[in-house]
């Protein structure tokens, strides 16, 4: 029976291991190695912390380092603010008959991909917009106006495609909350904000952490929508990276910059379960 079990547990210990090894530790290694690749004096081939070094020596890296970070919290802010309203309607407020069904409509957007979602906004925003030809139609402004290309409209996108990976575990976290605390609480003269600090966020507070490190990791590493919707200008870290990589081929260069977003985002990612007190495993269980 022993040996029935350890193979059991082989066969599906296996796939899980091959994925973490083959996708996870071996490309982080190969990333490290390739970071502090270089060349001495004479050209030859040499161990060096030059590639860091100009990460630190130029502005524009580390400034559109911090620049990324601060956007990336500041994404996972507003995703809270906008998806937690909406997790506790479809759990607490709605009849139970139509939870399944709402659950549903909020999943139906991220049914097709990033990308089409995206240019669904820039075809909505854009100066020859359908936003743009209804505000004109009513003559509320006189010209198109350009509604593209800057951080409102990149924080909107990133908020708009990370939500589904914040409101999943609110909603899981808010089904199992038994609704009697909130009466109880009610019935013994707690204000309605009293309630929502002291019961419901400390109630939720796993689900609140495992969507937070979710959608911080997403939007710290997202490409697709500040290029699309930031623009040029949008300075987003990982646009570096892949300028790094594919437009100047510096690959050295590319994989310090991504070991060092790496160190980022595990950083902020300790510093704010510290601050909350919570365990990796269990916020994300």
């Amino acid at each position: 029976m022993k040996n029935y079990f350890r193979l059991g547990l082989l066969i599906f210990l296996t796939p899980v291991l091959l994925w973490l090894v083959l996708l996870i530790v071996i490309p982080h290694i190969e990333l490290l190695l390739m970071s502090l690749k270089g060349t001495d004096d004479y050209g030859n081939p040499a161990w060096t912390f030059s590639h860091y070094a100009t990460f630190f020596n130029e502005k524009i890296y580390w400034y559109t380092f911090v620049r990324t970070a601060v956007y990336a919290l500041a994404t996972t802010f507003l995703t809270f603010l906008v998806t937690f309203p909406v997790a506790f309607y479809i759990t607490k407020i709605v009849s139970k008959k139509f939870t399944g069904f709402l659950t549903i409509l909020l999943l139906m957007p991220f049914w097709v991909s990033e990308l089409v979602r995206v240019y669904g906004w820039m075809i909505l925003l854009r100066e020859s917009g359908v936003i743009n030809h209804i505000l004109i139609s009513l003559g509320i402004i006189n010209t198109p106006i350009e509604m593209l290309y800057n951080d409102v409209t990149m924080m909107m996108g990133l908020v708009y495609t990370s939500m589904l990976f914040m409101a999943v575990p609110l909603i899981s976290s808010l089904e199992g909350m038994d609704d009697s605390l909130i009466e109880a609480a009610h019935d013994l003269g707690a204000s309605p904000p009293t309630i929502f600090f002291k019961i419901i966020i400390p109630y939720a507070s796993h689900g609140i952490t495992s969507g937070a490190i979710v959608v911080f990791m997403l939007a710290l590493g997202n490409y697709l929508t500040p290029t699309l919707m930031g623009g040029k200008n949008s300075l987003w870290f990982t646009e570096q990276i892949y300028n790094e990589f594919i437009a100047s081929f510096n690959w050295n260069q590319g994989a310090a910059f991504g070991f060092l977003l790496l160190l980022l985002s595990s950083f902020i990612i300790w510093a704010g379960l510290k601050l909350t007190r919570q365990e990796l495993g269990r916020a994300l269980s």
